[in-house]
């Protein structure tokens, strides 16, 4: 691609109001330069947030029904772009997501693109890039720091990404009908992986393209990842192998899957997140899931041949023009976060390290007031596989952490509290 291609971001909430507000207020600081933003949700974020920099220019899609597929398939619809992307609402994208996410099209040849993810800690792989079977099965790919590849899916494998960091060519998704909706929750965009792979299309697995993806809790699990309920994912894994494996292995699978998921219930239950009545209760809803699963036809071809409604470009591109980099001890707090905020809402993108003098393991997250904030202790782990105990100053450890993060936040230098001053007086 010669020129930067416009992009459409779409985001499908249901429910969750506040995890909508704090991803729709990250995207301000995105360095990627023309994009749009569309919003499928039962609730209208230009009404409920109206404060949140750039929202009278988001396109919204009402939607009441929790349906993963249907819902991005009426974002599809609405989108302008040339590519389309996806985030959850309970993620949120560094800075340079986009940029990276796009340049994954710079072959002809490929057609979807997906980064890496980074769980709840903020700073530990949730996702590095898997390959999956005919019966959805994933496989983890051996990770290439830094370095893109360009992988084929055939009729046994496909190549999977992240329903929260992938994009796609709009003409090819059109083209193959979208997302099935009949993939309600759970394989749907292992599906659409898979028929891509089989039209000959290859995918690019982006490692700077991250996105930091929390779970929070919905209509089928609770805070703690737990399920509260199998069913839709049932017909989903029932459905995917009816739809793309051989008949005469379909019972082996399904019984196999139904051991893995009475495991992991058990591994739940022995951590307390839930409670024995919840397996015996829970358990059923997977077998009720499978028979209804068995039952469904794909649902596609339901998209216009292009988006129904012009481009609407998102003002973001971090209009401070730059990616700043605080360090303070947790009592200085106090006296840098007024400024930090000042800074914030003028789009500079902020990241605050905010170390104690500890051995505490780091967190990493993103603040709804406009900012990153790494807490944890001086001397204690950020990756989870480095020591234990790391001899360090404030400074020093903080200028490691930039290290860590130079390819995806690309903060220069650390500023000071001098800095800070001088820089919310300007």
């Amino acid at each position: 691609m010669n020129a930067l291609p416009k992009v459409s971001l779409i985001i499908v909430s249901h429910n969750r109001p506040a995890e909508l507000a704090r991803v729709l207020s990250s995207l301000r600081y995105l360095d990627y330069p023309t994009f749009e933003v569309i919003v499928v949700s039962n609730h209208d974020p230009r009404a409920l947030f109206p404060a949140i920099f750039g929202i009278e220019h988001i396109k919204f899609v009402p939607f009441e029904r929790a349906n993963i597929s249907a819902a991005r398939n009426l974002g599809i619809n609405a989108a302008a772009g040339e590519i389309i992307a996806f985030c959850d609402d309970d993620a949120v994208p560094e800075p340079t997501w986009l940029s990276h996410l796009v340049a994954g099209f710079a072959d002809p040849a490929i057609a979807a693109a997906g980064g890496y993810v980074r769980g709840r800690n903020g700073i530990s792989f949730q996702w590095q890039g898997n390959r999956f079977d005919r019966f959805g099965n994933q496989f983890p790919l051996k990770p290439v720091p830094n370095e893109t590849l360009a992988i084929s899916g055939n009729a046994e494998f496909g190549v999977k990404t992240e329903g929260t960091n992938c994009a796609y060519r709009a003409d090819t998704l059109r083209a193959l009908g979208g997302f099935d909706e009949s993939f309600c929750y759970y394989l749907d965009e292992t599906d659409l992986n898979y028929r891509l792979g089989l039209a000959g299309w290859k995918t690019a697995l982006v490692p700077k393209a991250e996105v930091h993806h929390r779970f929070a809790a919905n209509d089928t699990r609770n805070r703690q990842r737990a399920p509260k309920d199998l069913f839709q994912i049932g017909a989903s894994k029932a459905y995917f192998c009816k739809k793309h494996a051989n008949s005469s292995d379909l019972k082996a699978e399904l019984d196999r899957f139904q051991t893995a998921q009475r495991i992991r219930l058990i591994k739940f239950m022995l951590a307390g997140s839930i409670e024995p009545r919840d397996l015996r209760r829970i358990m059923p809803t997977l077998l009720a899931g499978y028979q209804d699963g068995l039952s469904r036809q794909p649902i596609l071809n339901k998209l216009s041949s292009r988006g129904n409604q012009a481009f609407q470009a998102f003002p973001a591109g971090m209009t401070g023009g730059a990616c700043l980099g605080f360090a303070c001890r947790w009592w200085q707090w106090p006296k840098y976060r007024k400024g930090i905020k000042v800074l914030s809402a003028r789009g500079y993108s902020v990241t605050v390290f905010r170390l104690s003098l500890s051995t505490m393991f780091h967190r990493m997250r993103f603040c709804p007031e406009g900012y990153w904030l790494q807490s944890g202790g001086i001397f204690g782990r950020a990756e989870r596989k480095s020591t234990i105990f790391r001899k360090s100053s404030l400074i020093v450890r903080a200028e490691s952490e930039l290290t860590r993060l130079k390819e995806v936040r690309p903060i220069k230098k650390l500023s000071s509290w001098n800095e800070l001053e001088a820089l919310v007086k300007s």
